[in-house]
This record gives C-alpha cells, structure tokens and sequence, in this order.
C-alpha cells in the first residue's frame, strides 16, 4: 500500500528478512532491543492471515522474544500489536527493565523518568547482539 510506512521503508535496521516477514531493531533511545516482527504484505488483521501464516508470525515472534531475553535479560517483555496508526501486521518485542523510561507504564506511556546513561549504554552494546542471536533462534526453526 503507498502510504503504509512499512509497506515503504523496513521500520527498523534490518535483522533478518524471510519470504513473509522481516525482523528489524527499532532505534528507540530508552529502550534499547526494542525490536519488530513485520509481515511483509500488507495485511491489517491477523484473521486475514491462513492459519499456516498466523503459525509462522508467531514463532518468530517467540523466536525474537527468547532472543531478547538471552540477551539483554530484562525484567519482563512486551509483545504488542496494535496498528492504530500503522495498520499493517507487526509485533512489537519491547525489554522492560525497572528502570526504563516509562516503566511500568506501556512503551508509548508518558516518560516517568530518565535512565541513568551508563546503564542505557550498556543496553546499548547488549543489543548489539540480538541480531546474530535473533537469527540464530530463526534457523532452529527451521
């Protein structure tokens, strides 16, 4: 679709692409591993997708969210798809930490505090991992 932003762009740095869906890692600044699992059509609600389709999304899904957490060790995970504003089939994996920005609150919550740069940094050089440990969790599916 023309003016679906993830029918034009990636929606993130590209992490792995397969024939249906792509994962990509979201550059947030307050939470850092913030990834997406994007199908690569666009569809706008899951029941729109075969069940075979459905099944695939969410095992890399949960491939992206065992990642995420083997790597950046959070305290909880969101999985998230909304498509209010972007009606085109994506899962927000989002790590949570105590600390983060909007904790408890969701990701897009008002801020209720700053992160401590040192341990944003740190986040930031974990996250630097997911990608090879996000494809390594794609190919056990295989």
């Amino acid at each position: 679709m023309v003016n679906c932003v993830l029918c034009t762009e990636e929606g993130g740095t590209l992490i792995w692409r397969g024939d249906d869906c792509r994962v990509v890692l979201v550059d947030d600044p307050d939470l850092p591993g913030f990834c997406r699992v994007i199908w690569n059509r666009h569809i706008a609600e899951m029941t729109q997708l075969s069940y075979g389709e459905r099944d695939l999304l969410m095992h890399l899904v949960f491939a992206v969210e065992g990642a995420v957490r083997s790597v950046m060790h959070p305290k909880k995970i969101n999985l998230a798809a909304l498509g209010n504003q972007v009606p085109h089939i994506h899962w927000h994996v989002i790590p949570r930490f105590e600390d983060d920005a909007f904790f408890p609150g969701s990701a897009w919550s008002n801020r209720l505090r700053d992160t401590a740069d040192a341990t944003l940094k740190i986040r930031r050089q974990q996250a630097l991992e997911l990608p090879q440990a996000i494809r390594a969790a794609i190919a056990t599916l295989s």
